[in-house]
């Protein structure tokens, strides 16, 4: 008999005082998470009579994310007639450099340690965003002797891991600071529940990705080296020629997508479960 998980209880922390902030950016991945998220920054912005500070970034990883990701997020924003801006990393040609692209030059996957898939394709050019709304404002001579404030948030909840549980929910990023801008991070919904989570996007009203209805817990890219294994089963069967362009790469590069899982034990699994299915469709037909 195994003993069942001591549950992750986290208490919601204060929330910051949004009027102090020139900006208040929210990252957001078009996801449940990103949704929840984005509803209660908005909730405090309208409080605080400065929604006009929001601004909702989204991070484009090319043909690693989920169909029509991008423009949901756009959707999102446009929900509460928030401004939007897209961030992605791009090679020397001006097109956005893909995370597959980035592990054929590479010859490694990304991992829990060495997660630059994180840093270069979303917190580099977030930033680089942070960089631009910055110079806005100093432009316009909105401010001129302080650093812009800056409140970044994302929609990071303890019970995902361990390490996000450690995290403080309200906190200055001192890594994206600098002489022109100072910028604080916020998790709003560090303490929610999946339950919490849908509940929340239910009374927004916004729309989630029909990736969640297909079976997917999470939608990060659709196939990332931190997904549980029933989700990247279930992306293999819904996203088959992605599947094989990485099982490709990965046997070009001679490294395993991960440590413990190969994309092409990845696919073989899909493909044997969807063949299940089939059969267990024609014996209901029969």
């Amino acid at each position: 008999m195994t003993n069942a998980p001591t549950p992750i209880t986290v208490t919601p922390g204060p929330a910051p005082d949004l009027a102090a902030y020139d900006i208040v950016l929210v990252n957001s991945s078009a996801g449940k998470d990103s949704q929840a998220s984005l509803d209660v920054v908005v909730e405090h912005a309208r409080e605080a009579g400065v929604l006009d500070r929001v601004v909702v970034v989204h991070a484009d990883l090319g043909d690693a994310e989920w169909d029509g990701v991008p423009a949901l997020a756009a959707e999102h924003a446009a929900h509460y007639g928030l401004r939007f801006e897209l961030a992605r990393r791009t090679a020397a040609d001006g097109q956005t450099e893909t995370i597959l692209e980035r592990v054929a030059v590479r010859g490694m996957w990304p991992d829990a340690a060495r997660r630059w898939c994180t840093s270069d394709h979303k917190r580099g050019p977030i930033r680089k965003i942070m960089t631009a709304l910055v110079a806005e404002l100093r432009d316009s001579a909105t401010i001129v002797d302080r650093p812009v404030r800056i409140l970044n948030v994302m929609g990071l909840r303890a019970a995902e891991s361990t390490a996000r549980a450690r995290r403080i929910p309200y906190a200055a990023n001192q890594s994206a600071s600098n002489g022109k801008r100072h910028v604080d991070e916020w998790y709003p919904i560090h303490h929610y529940t999946v339950a919490d989570v849908w509940a929340r996007i239910a009374a927004a009203g916004t729309r989630p990705h029909p990736a969640y209805a297909a079976g997917m817990s999470r939608l990060s890219c659709r196939f990332c080296v931190l997904s549980s294994r029933a989700d990247l089963v279930c992306s293999a069967r819904l996203n088959p020629a992605l599947a094989d362009q990485y099982a490709a790469v990965e046997a070009a590069v001679g490294h395993t997508f991960r440590a413990d899982l190969s994309m092409a034990d990845i696919i073989a699994e899909a493909r044997h479960g969807s063949a299940q299915l089939a059969l267990l469709d024609l014996a209901e037909i029969a």
